[in-house]
């Protein structure tokens, strides 16, 4: 728990950082502006799609029945307002996951872990296989549960999709740069419940207006700060018990 704790309070504190200002601000800058443009030309008949298979009239009947006229004559646009908004974060955060990750690895790295050693276990393709199946199933994870959404246990199930999105997304990359392929199996095996437990805590922030704009870049930082305090445990663990390092990398790479 301490762990997870840690690695939120550190990455908290990254966001302050006039270098993570870029990192943070144009997953987020492209994903608007792609949405933008979509919702220009297609929002219309997606709207009309939307309305016409989410349970909205129900809602809206009860809020009526409710007298709470106003809040129903506004439900359409709510709606499109927070499928926007969902829309943009999920995309930042594939952005961020894609593109932004060496820079936060590389700002996490050389702050708090200068003499890790680069092992360079993790590739390109696992890269991509990992976002790739990620959004496959999270996009899956939403589309089944649609009917859910507003009864009962379905208001549960955005908060679980973002968590198993988190936890998924993020933990390859925080890994690839410096582990080497043994430690990042054994890695990526082990502690799955702390990894669900950070992946839900910063899901959590995805649903707390304008914090949840910060939420892609504030999720990685967590991510890798985790990742790379149980890397470097392990590999100390191994000088102890080994009497050296578990990696045949050369320390001074730590420094590239």
């Amino acid at each position: 728990m301490s762990g997870i704790v840690n690695a939120l309070a550190r990455a908290t504190v990254n966001l302050l950082h006039l270098r993570i200002f870029w990192l943070w601000i144009w997953p987020l800058l492209v994903a608007g502006i792609f949405w933008w443009m979509v919702g220009t030309y297609f929002w219309t008949p997606a709207s009309g799609w939307i309305m016409a298979n989410l349970p909205v009239a129900e809602l809206r009947n009860w809020l009526e029945a409710s007298r709470l006229q106003a809040i129903a004559d506004g439900v359409e646009s709510v709606i499109n307002v927070l499928i926007f908004t969902i829309l943009v974060i999920v995309t930042s955060m594939i952005l961020t996951a894609l593109f932004a990750m060496p820079g936060l690895v590389n700002f996490v790295a050389k702050r708090y872990h200068p003499d890790i050693v680069r092992a360079h276990g993790g590739t390109v393709i696992g890269s991509l296989r990992t976002v790739v199946s990620t959004f496959v199933i999270f996009i899956l994870i939403w589309v089944v549960t649609l009917p859910l959404w507003f009864i009962g246990i379905g208001l549960l199930v955005p908060l679980l999709a973002a968590a198993y999105m988190n936890q998924r997304l993020f933990c390859y990359d925080a890994l690839a740069e410096h582990a080497d392929e043994k430690e990042l199996d054994e890695l990526l095996a082990a502690d799955r419940p702390a990894r669900w437990g950070l992946g839900l805590l910063t899901g959590l922030v995805q649903f707390v207006p304008i914090l949840n704009f910060f939420s892609p870049t504030l999720t990685a930082l967590a991510f890798i700060h985790f990742e790379l305090d149980r890397l470097s445990k392990r590999r100390q663990a191994a000088q102890v018990v080994h009497g050296k390092p578990d990696t045949d990398q050369d320390a001074p790479s730590a420094l590239l």
